[in-house]
């Protein structure tokens, strides 16, 4: 017994601090953060030790994570494309994006020091999206920590106030209908369409007009004008794609952005 003890004493003292010990968590399983929580999903095919890139995706309003787990326009893209998807749930079912200080932010950093406990993440490519509201509170989080984000990956909303002081440079890409009467689209005083990424042309230091334009799609159905502003100051580039729908998220955009990110 005195050998058994001597062996675990050094055993404990040789070994390097265990991880915490957290519940098992996964898709419908939610993980706890204090008294909130998040879900998460594993990519298709992780090799269980191969760091991986991170979308933190918030909800849409009057939703929560246990949809963005099974919705076929974000784990569709994320689980065949090596990416965690990280989806925090908000109060009330809903996000607090009016004010730079919301508590919303500090919670879905949190989020992510809490799965970087439980998975190896690449913390290079950690990119942050979000739906309507929830695109809302993608926008705060990147304004206010930036630092965190490699790209914002923002689908029909963003904050009221492009007037906004945030952290640092960010690279961007947003896309919007024109016709979105839920999250109206933030046309500038004269209808420029450009005038929905002011904020972030502002703080990446770049032209008000965009260097280049294209047109693409991914089905028949729905075209985007694509703004391109790839000579910012910051070194951060900007991506608005423009369509003259309403208020979803496009069949393969989050997808077509990943894959060119990653």
């Amino acid at each position: 017994m005195r050998i058994i003890a001597i062996f675990l004493l050094l055993t404990a003292t040789l070994l390097p601090a265990a991880a915490e010990d957290f519940e098992p968590c996964h898709m419908a399983t939610p993980c706890a953060v204090g008294d909130r929580s998040f879900h998460a999903r594993l990519p298709d095919g992780w090799d269980g030790k191969t760091p991986l890139p991170v979308l933190l995706h918030f909800h849409g309003w009057g939703r929560q994570g246990p949809l963005i787990m099974k919705h076929s326009r974000i784990a569709g893209a994320t689980r065949k494309l090596g990416v965690l998807l990280l989806a925090p749930n908000g109060l009330g079912r809903t996000w607090d994006f009016w004010n730079a200080d919301t508590a919303d932010v500090s919670f879905a950093l949190s989020v992510i020091e809490n799965a970087a406990k439980r998975w190896p993440i690449d913390r290079s490519r950690i990119f942050v999206s979000g739906y309507s509201y929830g695109s809302a509170m993608a926008w705060r989080f990147a304004c206010s920590a930036g630092h965190s984000v490699n790209t914002l990956l923002a689908v029909s909303g963003s904050i009221p106030d492009q007037s906004e002081d945030c952290s640092s440079p960010v690279n961007i890409r947003h896309v919007h209908g024109t016709r979105d009467n839920v999250m109206d689209y933030p046309f500038g005083p004269n209808g420029e369409v450009e005038a929905a990424v002011s904020l972030w042309r502002h703080h990446n230091g770049c032209d008000a007009r965009a260097d280049s334009q294209e047109r693409w799609q991914a089905v028949k159905i729905l075209s985007f004008n694509r703004h391109r502003w790839e000579t910012c100051t910051s070194g951060k580039s900007i991506v608005l794609d423009v369509h003259k729908r309403g208020h979803f998220i496009p069949r393969f955009w989050i997808e077509r952005q990943l894959k060119e990110l990653l």
